[in-house]
């Protein structure tokens, strides 16, 4: 028999791979961090043995959702200024906040509670955009938590950087402090058009291409972004970064609410993936995404929940529901968006859109073993027809159960094994205190 590190029991697994398959009385063998095997669990008795299982009976087994946006120390401004338009939101309330607080060690106490919250919904990776980097890159490894984080950069002074030189010096240091790392990707993320010169995001390419890294952006989020690009260029969003070449393969585009259809046939060409955030863009009434026909045109279209700051929770399930639904009624047809394709948007999916589609995102051997299991013994999943149905429409973050990254058992029981919890939530009760005093 062969040695494993563990094996994952479940009542059903579904691997989200190609072809769908889903795998009854199931189980996977997990050995080096990597899945070696998903069969019968009598199959899997067979061939392996390991000193210790996760899940059994009610338990359905499925990959680690992944959050192909966030802004994830900003969870610390969750309901700090809520119903009120992006721009406002940003200038008059995000920004002076964060110019008031920002510091390598909010941040990673800020970080330590987004991993938290996104774990204990079921996230195993995370896309994110901010600034200390390092800060979020050692709270997220602290907890075992697997990110791609993109090293901010703006046309204008913040708390890391002056200048355009300084913010790209920050990744390209970031990149050679983080590369190779089993947990941490690290990428670039200008923020916006807005916010970047064509010379700025001209050299945000350059760099990422220098170094073999994704890049991610807001793009044509509100119609205000795009009437203002459209006054400073002449071109629409999607055909302005076109026209400098940020357009590829290797560009994570976020939001990409308002496309016309010339717009989605140029995302899809060029192979861009696309952070669909559909919740953020509700609340702040930025519009809703063309989400079915891009995904029509063949774009890489997956899920994101942007900040807690603006979401206002970190919840991959929360956003599932809520595209399948949304969308649904915005096409007068409640076949668009079915619970499948939802589910796929939030591992498979997800993983292409952000480069990883080799690694992540389906339950296979050979990939990395990011695995969750979701306890399906409660009212509100019971009866099962249809698990993906279940998932997508009923299912719940306090339903999830036990999570796995790179092989590593992080939650288990619903409980952090990697982490103090408590002491992670008092932290969050000093920092909010101190906010309202520096005001």
């Amino acid at each position: 028999m062969e040695k494993a590190d563990y094996i994952v029991f479940g009542e059903d697994i579904l691997t989200m791979n190609e072809c769908l398959d889903v795998v009854h009385n199931g189980a996977v063998a997990v050995k080096g961090g990597l899945i070696a095997d998903v069969d019968a669990a009598e199959n899997i008795l067979k061939k392996y043995s390991a000193a210790d299982s996760i899940g059994g009976q009610g338990s359905l087994v499925l990959p680690g959702f992944i959050n192909t946006h966030t802004h994830a120390a900003m969870v610390y401004f969750r309901g700090l200024a809520d119903d009120l338009p992006l721009k406002d939101w940003l200038e008059k309330h995000v920004w002076p906040a964060e110019k008031r607080m920002l510091s390598a060690e909010f941040v990673y106490d800020a970080v330590l509670l987004a991993c938290l919250e996104m774990l204990k919904s079921g996230i195993t990776t995370y896309n994110d955009m901010y600034f200390f980097g390092d800060s979020s890159a050692k709270a997220s490894k602290q907890l075992g938590m697997r990110a791609l984080l993109g090293v901010g950069v703006l046309d204008f002074p913040t708390m890391t950087a002056n200048t355009v030189d300084e913010y790209l010096g920050n990744a390209d240091r970031f990149i050679d402090s983080w590369r190779g790392d089993s947990l941490i990707t690290p990428c670039i993320a200008p923020h916006s058009a807005y916010t970047c010169s064509t010379q700025t995001l001209e050299r945000v390419k350059e760099l990422a291409d220098r170094r073999g890294v994704l890049t991610t952006i807001h793009l044509s989020e509100t119609a205000w972004e795009v009437s203002e690009i459209m006054k400073r260029y002449g071109k629409r969003p999607v055909e302005y970064l076109e026209s400098i070449g940020l357009l590829s393969d290797r560009l994570l585009a976020v939001h990409c609410v308002w496309l016309d259809d010339g717009e989605i046939d140029v995302l899809a060409r060029r192979g861009v993936g696309v952070s669909h955030c559909i919740e953020s863009n509700l609340k702040l009434a930025a519009g809703i995404a063309p989400v079915t026909k891009m995904l029509a045109a063949g774009v890489k279209v997956a899920l994101g929940t942007d900040g807690a700051a603006s979401n206002n929770d970190l919840n991959i399930l929360s956003e599932m529901a809520t595209a399948a639904k949304v969308h649904k009624a915005v096409a007068n047809d409640p076949t668009v968006l079915d619970s499948k394709t939802a589910l796929l948007m939030a591992t498979r999916w997800g993983a292409a859109a952000l480069g990883l589609g080799d690694q992540l995102g389906s339950i296979e051997p050979g990939k990395r073993a990011d695995i969750i299991t979701l306890n399906m013994r409660s009212p509100h999943l019971t009866p099962a027809y249809d698990l993906y149905s279940l998932i997508v429409y009923a299912a719940m973050a306090s339903d999830v159960e036990d999570v796995m990254i790179d092989g590593r058992p992080v939650i288990l029981g619903r409980a952090l094994i990697t982490g103090d919890e408590e002491s992670i939530l008092q932290k969050a009760c000093e920092w909010s205190r101190r906010m309202v005093r520096s005001r």
